[in-house]
């Protein structure tokens, strides 16, 4: 584990890239092979599970520290962050010994299932060996909260100047299901790859488009657009007879979309397609609320799939009959998509995503304007000439979003924040009036740069009216401009009102308390976008297209 932790902590003092890069050679270097394996599988999102709830483990440490709840509590609202809060207040360790990361994991796993008080007093034992330096990855890893601020395309540029391979095979070998003990670290950086038939590509995505397309070289002509639409991403994959579906966040969803398995013989033999699995009826996307109660289910009932079917939009060929398609041009990518699409005939199951004629740029302005009425979040726009990456380079696939829905509410109440802003209060309660009331109705986590965060938090610390546990109470002073992507009735909001993506746009100062927005005006905007929303038998969305 010290190799880890002197990592962990190495790039967490740093955002400087070439510092990064020269720490994570080291670990691929030295660290034992197991711990490097280990430690892809937990920069890449597969943490082992949390093995203590975060309740027991604050009331074991604080008796093991010898202090009272309430002071570790405190504490911890202080940091921001458990792993951190035990770490601190723990006493030293009597007989520290040094164990490798694998070896602490495999232990952790041992203690799933076990009697509380057979975990608590192997958690004692435990404190009593893991020397001071490594306590917190060691909690981190406890409480499923292994989070590190590192993109996985820099882990991976890293293991390829290890290797000698280009950084993109690295993320190819790396995506899909797999696990540190069934890996081999040779296999895994040979220069020839193993069998991969049951993989998915890395996802290629697109960088946001903030000043219009107009900043783009070359001409229109240059470039493809289609709309963004409002699912998740996935790939389908046709290999030894056999259709899968995997979400952009490498998680296999075959089972939840069983009606996919439809398509199998109507593909060319290993083909993936990329695309944007979308609830879709009668002609229409429907609301993206509808796509995620078939999200995260084991299996689908007829009833649920006839309730929401779902489509693949495609909008990418990735493989073609076996053959890496990801480097040639989108231009041919597209031409041969369009083919297998149309082959397959099934278009309850997957459409071609429409391109949208853009002889010019004021012609894509109009498409963004029809972008919600069509339900989708704006428009993709693509270079001609671009091959398939990986990860997000910016330069070739570009998202241009409508712009976010507003509405100025007050401050209400606080929370301190976690990570690297622990300590600070950044977590925020708003409301908007109703009468005389103010109605709390969200809540939003970012948007102030360093400079506010800094000026709120004096302002909060010298105005608290009163606390409620890590809340604090505050005078009604302050209006903020809050952006939001969608909006839908609620039943579990005291306001009957939730807000999609709610974030921090603006900091009024300039507006009075009394001026900041009221329910009622909420309300009517729900009713425009209910108008507006797709709704079953109103035509085929693609009749009009080009």
């Amino acid at each position: 584990m010290k190799a880890f932790a002197e990592l962990y902590l190495a790039l967490d003092e740093t955002n400087k890239t070439n510092v990064r890069l020269e720490a994570l050679d080291l670990f691929f270097r030295t660290a034992p092979e197991q711990d490097r394996l280990w430690m892809l599988a937990l920069f890449s999102g597969r943490r082992p599970r949390r093995i203590v709830a975060a309740g027991r483990l604050s009331l074991w440490a604080a008796e093991q520290a010898g202090i009272p709840a309430w002071l570790f509590e405190e504490s911890y609202h202080i940091t921001g962050d458990l792993a951190e809060t035990v770490s601190l207040l723990l006493p030293l360790p009597d007989r520290p010994e040094e164990r490798s990361l694998s070896t602490w994991i495999t232990l952790l796993q041992s203690w799933r299932g076990l009697p509380e008080a057979s975990l608590r007093a192997q958690l004692r034992l435990a404190w009593c060996v893991l020397p001071e330096n490594e306590r917190m990855p060691f909690h981190k890893l406890l409480t499923g909260g292994m989070r590190l601020g590192v993109s996985t395309n820099l882990v991976f540029r890293a293991l390829a100047g290890v290797a000698g391979l280009d950084p993109a095979e690295i993320a190819r070998r790396l995506t899909g299901s797999w696990h540190p003990e069934d890996l081999d670290w040779e296999s895994l950086i040979a220069a020839e790859s193993g069998d991969n038939r049951h993989q998915p590509f890395p996802f290629y995505l697109a960088t946001s488009l903030e000043a219009g397309p107009e900043e783009l070289p070359g001409a229109p002509s240059d470039w493809f657009a289609e709309w963004k639409w409002d699912g998740i991403r996935a790939q389908l994959l046709y290999r030894t007879g056999s259709v899968q579906l995997w979400s952009r966040g490498e998680d296999l969803i075959t089972a939840s979309f069983p009606e996919f398995a439809l398509l199998a013989g109507r593909l060319p033999e290993r083909t993936v397609l990329d695309g944007e699995l979308v609830a879709f009826k009668d002609g229409k996307p429907m609301d993206f609320q509808e796509l995620q109660a078939r999200l995260g289910r084991k299996s689908a009932s007829r009833s649920l799939i006839r309730r929401i079917p779902v489509l693949l939009m495609a909008y990418d060929l990735l493989e073609y009959e076996g053959e890496d398609w990801r480097q040639k041009p989108f231009r041919q990518r597209r031409a041969d998509l369009e083919g297998i699409v149309a082959a397959a005939n099934m278009p309850s199951l997957l459409r071609i995503s429409p391109a949208l004629a853009c002889n010019d740029w004021a012609a894509a302005h109009e498409w963004r304007g029809k972008s919600r009425d069509q339900g989708s979040e704006g428009l993709m726009i693509k270079r001609m000439e671009s091959p398939y990456g990986a990860g997000r380079r910016r330069g070739d696939w570009f998202k241009w979003k409508v712009d976010p829905y507003t509405v100025d509410a007050v401050l209400m109440y606080a929370q301190r924040g976690h990570g690297r802003r622990a300590g600070l209060y950044t977590d925020f309660t708003f409301g908007i009036w109703r009468g005389q009331e103010l109605l709390p109705f969200t809540k939003a986590y970012s948007g102030l740069n360093d400079a506010e965060v800094r000026d709120v938090n004096n302002w909060i610390k010298l105005n608290t009216l009163e606390r409620k546990g890590p809340v604090v109470i505050l005078p009604p002073v302050h209006v903020f401009e809050i952006a939001f992507e969608g909006i839908a009735r609620s039943s579990r909001h005291r306001s009957g009102i939730a807000l999609r993506f709610p974030r921090i746009y603006r900091w009024r100062r300039d507006k009075p308390v009394q001026e900041a927005d009221r329910l009622e005006e909420l309300e009517k905007l729900l009713s425009q976008v209910a108008r507006k929303a797709p709704q079953p038998g109103t035509g085929d969305l693609f009749k009009d297209l080009p």
